[in-house]
């Protein structure tokens, strides 16, 4: 699979188990719930709880981050009852905004927690991706944080270009992102080994399509890379698990042991 593929194109056996996957939302966040089923087809099943930030806004800000953050511990508490084998936190800018504190309020948690930016990064990783080309919703300097961020995980962004919005993520046009792109230096795409149009509160889907025909080159965004992230460690959990003896195997061993010792264990 490569890093342009959406996982939905795996096919997964109908005998393969169920995969539950939690993912906090936040309060105000429409796209999630929309995208993340239809690049999970398959056996992944998503179970959502939503952070409400303490101050009631919905405006990207230092107090908007902090406040998901916060809501954290409460949101899993409302996932606690079921068995789950993750839970993503769908927000990418509070991911590698907060990094210390989201540290700090999940360290307890019985599930691990993956942040939208860590799935992101794992994306990169697997496909070998050093150099990107950046390209979000968010205020400037949220932006110019995320550039840096990228830096220090090793990814060298060649050029990012935003929207400037606090808000109102969901309304964005695929015009909007088409013209957001064409703000990147040509040279800046050539030198990057993927687009990455970073918020899972923006529609992605067919600006991925869109954008790998129209530049040639992978891309990928949030939701996406929590979809595949989750897609990946469910057929990473299923290959470590013990292939099944069939039914009767063992007696019929037994049977030929018992024959002249030719059944061995």
């Amino acid at each position: 699979m490569t890093l342009q593929q959406a996982p939905e194109r795996h096919r997964i056996s109908p005998q393969a188990p169920l995969s539950h996957v939690g993912v906090l939302v936040p309060w105000a966040n429409a796209v999630v719930e929309a995208e993340l089923p239809k690049w999970g087809r398959g056996r992944t099943v998503w179970h959502y709880a939503r952070l409400v930030p303490a101050h009631g806004g919905t405006a990207l800000d230092d107090d908007f981050l902090s406040g998901l953050i916060e809501a954290v511990p409460g949101a899993l508490h409302q996932l606690s009852p079921l068995s789950l084998d993750r839970v993503y936190l769908a927000c990418t800018s509070a991911d590698f905004t907060q990094v210390r504190r989201l540290a700090q309020v999940t360290a307890g948690s019985p599930v691990r927690v993956v942040g939208a930016f860590e799935a992101i990064m794992a994306q990169l990783r697997a496909y070998g991706a050093q150099k990107i080309a950046l390209v979000t919703p968010y205020p400037h300097e949220v932006t110019e944080v995320e550039v840096i961020q990228f830096a220090e995980q090793g990814v060298l962004v060649t050029d990012s270009a935003s929207l400037g919005l606090a808000d109102g993520y969901a309304e964005v046009t695929l015009n909007q992102q088409a013209a957001l792109v064409d703000q990147l230096e040509k040279e800046a795409i050539q030198q990057a080994d993927a687009i990455v149009l970073s918020c899972t509160g923006w529609p992605t889907r067919a600006a991925i399509t869109m954008l790998r025909h129209r530049l040639g080159r992978p891309v990928t965004s949030s939701n996406a890379a929590i979809a595949l992230h989750a897609h990946r460690s469910t057929r990473e959990r299923r290959r470590s698990r013990p292939t099944p003896v069939q039914p009767g195997l063992d007696r019929q061993r037994a049977r030929r042991g018992e024959d002249g010792g030719r059944g061995q264990p």
